[in-house]
Formats: structure tokens, C-alpha cells, sequence
């Protein structure tokens, strides 16, 4: 099952892991599915073993494969095209490179196009795309996701420019997904290069990848031989990947079936189950008069909870998502797709810590353009998808370094705006901290903006403010009360439509609110916004926030000429 370097000394019991060296019991290799147990490498897996370990017992339908040899160029080097590909028929017992199946995992329905390395390196050529276009396609009629398993050292030379065109052949068949709103996931395994990485390897709407595995479109060796070029250590692994925000998450072999078919659950939108009852505030008056200027303080209390907090304690379950696609993973802003109250969502918000070191490595909360363009990723998901967003605020403001203007921060925040206001779902945003101008905002175009008591929300700091007009940052106590940055302020202008209910033990620190409290809120006001359709849903967001200073619009009056 495991192709791995097998030793004479005991051909038929033991092999050796390729990259520790030490031997390795054959039938411990099998129980792992190629991972060894020293040092955790993960071998490559046939199709059809990779089949076999990722999906339900007994599931696996496999798809026609009967795609015919395919030599459109009669090509030659030192042998010919035809005979290498007869050989690679014969040494694996497959028809082409890709094994493609209907199959569940944990009960879920799907599609799987699962690749093989054996087969001529796992080449794309013209069988390869349209067999993964055929899954695709399959994909889209049954409405089921399609899970795309790469293992790929690029085209097939030996097919020219037909090669090349299954590229954009398979990759308009994943858009023809997107446009149906079908999931589509790609687990990234060793190797994964040129044109499959360049297409629908990289596409999906969720990369996983295993541990050390390389993706990359030019390969290292191109890379040292063309530029003469020395190399990062671990460049193109995972690991390298998943700081540089190009993959979602890196998820061992022995625990994909159960993150997948986490992810396959966000394909069934479902109404939360409401269970028990808040009352939000709404009227102001029921709000006691509390001095901005001690908001401000426990709005920026380290024992407040925190998104992860609260994604942790108020959701049944929580699948983190990394990666701009672009650039990075911004550590100041977490997301991924959420279950609560047995209804998949997608959550995103500012992330801080509990103390100064997690404050340090969350960058404070203050969202690099990363940050921003993470979260405007995941919230185009939930639109495809047809899931609630829910957003939680908690920053000082948007991150103010050199770096981040350099990468586009002010069009990061405004793409963000523009996305929000006609995303053709349920938004709910919570401010549960400091809710900091436009880096604030970025996160708060919603259908429904609620408050926790002790938060704040400005369109700056009250430090700031003090500075500038007052020219004296000491001033920042009066700024703070002039601004009216408090959650009873903010509930009388209309800037927030609730405030949650305050425990009845609270005390002068953070103004968290307990976690069932959060989660039946959320649930409510979630259930509530899903009977309501699409488009009525983005004309009411928008009527809400062309609304705010409407009264203060000048009459516009003919200039004679």
C-alpha cells in the first residue's frame, strides 16, 4: 500500500522512512496511512488508497474513467509519449493520473478527484482535466462539494498547449461552483506544482494541507538553475505557505476525515435553534448613565472576553481559517466557519489577548490590510454559501505602520465597506470592546449592530481627539465625554439598534457579558434575519446607513450661471 523505500534485509516487514531514515514495522505504515511514527513525515498515498482513507466505508462510487490514450502530438524524446504512458497504465492499474469518486465522509455527501504522483509525476494532461472537469461537473448536479486531493509536478510536456489549456479548462469548471454556491475544498499533498498548483488546486474556496507538503508554481530546482537563487529554509511547505496566508489550515492525515467533514457540514444552511431568552436593550432610558471616560477603560480591560473567547464558549463548534490569499495571515483578526446552535455561520473578528504578551502578538488588535482582506475573503464565502456572517469588534483602530499603507490599507477598509453593504445574507456585528474608526467599521456593516455594555465605538480615540482639537492628550477624559462613545450614547444616535443585557454581577472591570447570554442573542437575532430574503436584506442595510445624518443634508440649491 505505502511506496516507500523497502530494505533487503526484511523486504516483506519493514521499510524505511524516507526523510528520518529509521525503520518502520509494514503494518504499523498501513495503520498510520504512511505516516511515520519518528518523525511524523507523511508519505505519498496512491489514489486509491487515499480514497480508501478518506472516505466512509462502503461509499466509494467511482466515476468513468474511460477517457482513452491521448497522444495528440506524437511525441518523442528518448522514448515515445505513448509508450510511457502505456507504462504508466500498467504500473499502477489506473487510466490517468486522477481517480475521481462519489463518496461521504462522516455521513456527508461529496465528489472527490483524488490525484496519483505515481502516474508520470502526476502530470496535468488532457485525460487528467477532464476527468477532475467531469467530477466538477458531477459535482454541480448533485449540488454536493467537491473535494479536489492534488500530487502534482505540473503540465504534461508531452501534450503541448493542449496541456496548458487544462488550466483554464478545469478552472472555469470550479467557477461554474462558485456561480451554484458548491463548497469546494483542496487538500494540498507532496508535491503540488505548476499548472495543477496555477489552477484548481489553488482555487477552492478551503485549502487544507498535510504537514511539509510543497506547493509552488515554479519548483525549487527551476527556481537555484534559472536565478541562481539560494532558498528560504522550508520553502513551499506548508508551514512556509500558511504564514505567508495562501492555505487555510495544516491538518495532520490522521485528523482530515474529521476536518472535512466539519467543513462539509457549511454546505446545508440551517435556522439556529433558539433555546432560552435575552432581552436586549433598546430603549436608552433602561441604561444607567455611565462616564465615557471609565467606558473607554473597561472597554480596553484585559480580562474582557475576547473574539476567541467567545467563539470558544458561545458556538458549538469553531474550524479556524487562515490567509489573505494575497500576502499574510494577519494575527489581529480571527475567522473561519462556525456552528451555533446548530446552524453553520461564519465568524470573523478582532482578535487581542489577556495579557501583554498575546496583546504583542496580536499586533493589539489593529488589522494589517491582511486582516481586512481575510475577513472580506471569508465573508464572500458566506455569501456563496448562502451562511450568516457574524462579526465581532474589538480594536484601537486599523494598524497605522508603514508596512500597512505600503500594502493598500486605506482600499483594504473601503473594499470592506463596499462588500459588506451588499453581502445577500445575515450580518450581525457585536462590538465587545473598543470599537476604533474605520478599522471598526471594516467589520460593522451589518443588518444588526449590538453592544456589549462596557464597549465603546468612536471615529477616534478619545486620545487622538484630545490631541488634535484640544492640543493637550491629557484632555482625552473631556474628548471621550464629548464624543459620546458610550453604549448608551451610541443606542440614543442610533448607531447601535441593542445593547445586551449587563450581568447582574458586574463590577467596575471589562464589560463581557456572560457566554450563554451571547449565544442566545446571536442565535435570536440570527433566526430572526433568515426569514428575511436576500435582496429585502441589502435594501434594509442599506436604507440603515444612508440614513445615519440624512436629517443634516443641505438643501442643494441651482447656482445661476
Amino acid at each position: 500500500m505505502i511506496h516507500d523505500q523497502v530494505i533487503s534485509l526484511a523486504e516483506s516487514e519493514w521499510s524505511a522512512c524516507r526523510s528520518c531514515g529509521r525503520l518502520v514495522y509494514c503494518r504499523q505504515w498501513q495503520r498510520s496511512w504512511g505516516v511515520c511514527p519518528h518523525c511524523s513525515h507523511h508519505s505519498r498515498l496512491s489514489a486509491p488508497d487515499r480514497l480508501v482513507q478518506l472516505a466512509d466505508p462502503g461509499s466509494v462510487q467511482l466515476l468513468g474513467s474511460d477517457v482513452g490514450a491521448h497522444d495528440p502530438l506524437g511525441f518523442t524524446d528518448s522514448e515515445p509519449y505513448a509508450a510511457r504512458f502505456r507504462r504508466a497504465r500498467e504500473s499502477t492499474g489506473m487510466d490517468e493520473a486522477v481517480a475521481c469518486a462519489r463518496a461521504e465522509i462522516l455521513g456527508r455527501p461529496l465528489v472527490i478527484a483524488a490525484m496519483d504522483f505515481r502516474f508520470m509525476g502526476g502530470s496535468l494532461g488532457s485525460g487528467t482535466g477532464e476527468l477532475v472537469t467531469l467530477a466538477a461537473e458531477a459535482a454541480l448536479r448533485e449540488r454536493v462539494p467537491l473535494l479536489i486531493v492534488p500530487a502534482s509536478g505540473g503540465a504534461r510536456m508531452q501534450e503541448g498547449a493542449l496541456s496548458l489549456m487544462q488550466m483554464a479548462k478545469t478552472s472555469q469548471a470550479l467557477a461554474a461552483l462558485d456561480e451554484a454556491g458548491i463548497l469546494t475544498v483542496s487538500l494540498i499533498t507532496d508535491p503540488t506544482y505548476g499548472g495543477v498548483a496555477a489552477s484548481y488546486a489553488s482555487t477552492t474556496d478551503v485549502i487544507l494541507a498535510e504537514p511539509g507538503a510543497r506547493m509552488g508554481f515554479a519548483g525549487p530546482r527551476v527556481i537555484r538553475q534559472t536565478l541562481q537563487q539560494s532558498l528560504p529554509e522550508g520553502f513551499q511547505t506548508a508551514e512556509f505557505l500558511l504564514e505567508r496566508g495562501w492555505i487555510d489550515d495544516i491538518v495532520p492525515r490522521s485528523s482530515l476525515r474529521g476536518a472535512i467533514g466539519a467543513l462539509l457540514a457549511a454546505q446545508v444552511p440551517r435556522t439556529p435553534a433558539v433555546e432560552g431568552e435575552v432581552e436586549l436593550v433598546t430603549d436608552p432610558l433602561r441604561l444607567p448613565e455611565v462616564d465615557p471616560w471609565e467606558a473607554v477603560k473597561r472597554a480596553r480591560d484585559l480580562s474582557g472576553a475576547t473574539t476567541a473567547d467567545y467563539v470558544q464558549r458561545s458556538f458549538d463548534s469553531f474550524h479556524e481559517l487562515h490567509g489573505d490569499r494575497v500576502s499574510g495571515d494577519c494575527p489581529a483578526v480571527i475567522g473561519g466557519l462556525a456552528v451555533l446552535e446548530g446552524a453553520p455561520v461564519v465568524v470573523v473578528g478582532h482578535q487581542k489577548g489577556h495579557d501583554s504578551a498575546e496583546l504583542a502578538a496580536r499586533n493589539y488588535g489593529m488589522a494589517s490590510p491582511a486582516g481586512f482582506r481575510k475577513a472580506a475573503r471569508l465573508m464572500r464565502l458566506a455569501g456563496k454559501l448562502g451562511l450568516p456572517v457574524i462579526t465581532f469588534i474589538d480594536t484601537p483602530g486599523a494598524y497605522p505602520g508603514v508596512a500597512a499603507e505600503e500594502s493598500g490599507q486605506a482600499v483594504a477598509i473601503a473594499e470592506n465597506l463596499v462588500l459588506m453593504s451588499g453581502l445577500p445574507v445575515p450580518v450581525v456585528t457585536v462590538v465587545i470592546g473598543e470599537g476604533g474608526s474605520g478599522g471598526a467599521l471594516a467589520l460593522g456593516v451589518a443588518d444588526r449592530v449590538l453592544m456589549c455594555p462596557g464597549a465603546t465605538y468612536s471615529v477616534i480615540s478619545a486620545e487622538g481627539c484630545a490631541a488634535i482639537l484640544w492640543d493637550d492628550a491629557a484632555k482625552a477624559p473631556d474628548a471621550a465625554r464629548a464624543l459620546r462613545l458610550d453604549a448608551k450614547s451610541l443606542l440614543s444616535l442610533g448607531v447601535v439598534d441593542a445593547v445586551l443585557p449587563e450581568p447582574a454581577d458586574a463590577h467596575d472591570g471589562a464589560g463581557s457579558v456572560p457566554d450563554d447570554v451571547m449565544r442566545v442573542a446571536l442565535a435570536s437575532t440570527v433566526s430572526e434575519l433568515s426569514c428575511v430574503a436576500p435582496d429585502v436584506l441589502v435594501e434594509q442595510r442599506r436604507k440603515r446607513f444612508r440614513a445615519f445624518g440624512a436629517d443634516a443634508t443641505p438643501v442643494m440649491q441651482e447656482v445661476a450661471g
